[in-house]
């Protein structure tokens, strides 16, 4: 039996594929709520904040135009200038925060006696609720309490103890080991996170080489969770220039505590001076923005050749499927009398 193709190609389609038009629908409606609600409770409350920085205005009145005053303001008031070096306290706690934290996941991200009971230990503070944890802290440190009698206990005397909350020397210290305590088993959970995704093929071939646990976290450990230490530096600088929690539920911004966040909130709800609070609030997103981007620039600094080759391998294969994707748009159809795809009118016998 011999069957004859015909002249003409069998046409076979690569690209066009029917484009199903109610599923596009349906993403672009799913997309859509939370896209809206983004914008409506989030972008355009906050570029009118922006404009309110600009006006002297209360809750209720009509605001006047003062241009850059409130600005002008927050950089000579010496009450202001002081809170944002009350940023450095939280600043260096965030740094030792960080650093325990490091040293406590490298050791945790391998075999130890009792490992996931001190993960869940040191984990559980952060799930305490901040206000809690402000009043827990606040009879922590009270004179006679909890801290005192401690010390006592090992041997100190009472009068030679400081006030904890009230001697202005140490009470910003105080106020920071609370948030270390609050937040250094989050920071160590992320971490450990971050190194047990780490090849272990790597670890095996770093021991038949000879090096030991420091070189193993210079070389592996500190380059694989650069994204992730990248991360906590980020939001430990937020947290920094944010504290608000602490200082207003343990004194209530008295005795030089008055974090930047406790004077703004005072200088919006008590003096119901909107538009300077507001410009606060946008010098803030400023300063986080400069810090996050320095950072950057130093964490670029120290670990840019840190790279074993998958960073340029990932850019690589992003590349190659984007000039897939762009070729496989502009291929046409495979048809007749084109050159190897073309079915010629042979025969074809069985």
């Amino acid at each position: 039996m011999t069957t004859a193709a015909s002249g003409a190609a069998i046409e076979v389609p690569v690209n066009r594929q029917p484009v199903n038009w109610r599923r596009g629908l349906l993403i672009v409606g799913f997309c859509a709520v939370p896209v809206i609600l983004l914008v409506g409770f989030t972008y355009v409350p906050f570029f009118q904040m922006m404009g309110y920085g600009f006006y002297r205005m209360k809750y209720i009145g009509e605001p006047q135009w003062i241009g850059l005053d409130n600005y002008i303001d927050i950089f000579t008031r010496p009450d202001l200038l002081a809170t944002l070096k009350l940023s450095l306290y939280y600043m260096a706690g965030a740094i030792i925060q960080t650093i325990l934290a490091l040293y406590l996941a490298t050791v945790m991200s391998f075999r130890v006696v009792g490992g996931g009971f001190f993960k869940g230990a040191m984990f559980f503070p952060y799930l305490i609720n901040g206000i809690a944890m402000g009043f827990i802290f606040k009879f922590f440190y009270t004179r006679g309490y909890v801290l005192d009698s401690v010390l006592q206990w090992c041997g100190f005397n009472l009068d030679q103890l400081p006030y904890w909350l009230r001697d202005q020397s140490i009470n910003n210290w105080s106020l920071v080991g609370t948030s270390i305590w609050r937040y250094l088993g989050q920071t160590m959970i992320l971490f450990i996170g971050a190194i047990m995704s780490i090849d272990r093929s790597l670890f095996e071939a770093a021991e038949i080489d000879g090096a030991n646990r420091f070189q193993q976290f210079i070389h592996i450990i500190l380059p694989g969770i650069k994204t992730i230490l990248t991360l906590n530096i980020i939001l430990a600088i937020t947290g920094s220039l944010s504290a608000f929690e602490g200082p207003y539920v343990i004194t209530s911004g008295a005795n030089g505590t008055g974090t930047y966040f406790v004077q703004m909130d005072k200088i919006a709800h008590t003096d119901q001076k909107v538009g300077l609070a507001s410009a606060m609030a946008v010098v803030l997103l400023v300063i986080i923005l400069i810090c996050a981007l320095l950072q950057k620039i130093v964490l670029g600094v120290l670990f840019g050749g840190a790279d074993d080759g998958t960073q340029a391998a990932r850019k690589a294969a992003k590349k190659a499927r984007r000039r897939n994707k762009l070729a496989m748009r502009r291929a046409p159809l495979i048809g007749a009398g084109k050159g190897s795809h073309t079915m010629s009118g042979k025969a074809v016998a069985r």
